[in-house]
């Protein structure tokens, strides 16, 4: 698959509707998203469909997230230029890439194994490159590399993973879905100082569930 004029005239419209129907107002999302071929992160079956705003099931029974979803997260961190985001769940990597094209510096972790080469081959093909790409669990985070400016978790969490939260800078914001299976709500936690922290929310979502461990 190519990314043609026929893609790039789709992206267009679905970037027309992220900002006049699901009210998406930051225009820098918003041209990151219209940068990102999200067609190719998907098996071709659903080419056709890629620019509407719908899930899709990729590996390990995983799914992309909605266009207007990944927008809104986004937004929500409030993305400065190299800002150092920790991204837990990378999954087929079209997150990551509209991370990326925001020029963030993306830290990112996977549990899958399928899902960490397909995206890791994926990312290098289309020439969006993270400043680290890792196979690992996502509860721990990346202490190595913390603090991190912006963390945000692509997967639904019964419980907060406090690991993430130490590991955000005072002033940096946790973008995370908490709550059962079923149904989560979407938060921003702010950390104000090394033991305060603001919390928002933003309304009922569906993820697929945050899992510990690994899973090859």
């Amino acid at each position: 698959m190519q990314d043609s004029y026929v893609h790039k005239g789709k992206r267009k419209i679905l970037i027309d509707y992220l900002r006049d129907k699901m009210g998406i107002a930051d225009e820098k999302v918003l041209a990151a998203i219209n940068q990102v071929p999200r067609h190719l992160f998907l098996e071709s079956v659903f080419e056709d469909f890629a620019y509407e705003d719908r899930a899709f099931p990729i590996l390990a029974k995983q799914t992309i997230s909605h266009p207007s979803t990944v927008a809104e997260q986004t937004a929500l961190l409030e993305i400065k230029e190299k800002d150092k985001v920790l991204e837990i769940g990378t999954g087929c990597g079209y997150q990551t890439a509209v991370l990326i094209a925001l020029n963030a510096w993306v830290y990112t972790i996977e549990r899958q194994k399928g899902l960490h080469d397909f995206s890791l081959n994926k990312l290098r093909e289309l020439n969006f490159r993270p400043k680290f790409q890792s196979f690992g669990d996502g509860f721990l985070g990346l202490p190595t590399y913390a603090p991190f400016d912006k963390i945000l978790v692509t997967c639904g969490a019964e419980v907060l993973p406090t690991q993430l939260l130490h590991q955000l800078k005072v002033g940096g914001k946790m973008v995370i879905p908490l709550g059962k299976t079923d149904e989560q709500i979407l938060m921003r936690f702010t950390k104000k100082s090394e033991r305060e922290f603001e919390r928002e929310e933003f309304g009922a979502y569906k993820f697929v569930p945050m899992l510990n461990n690994t899973n090859h």
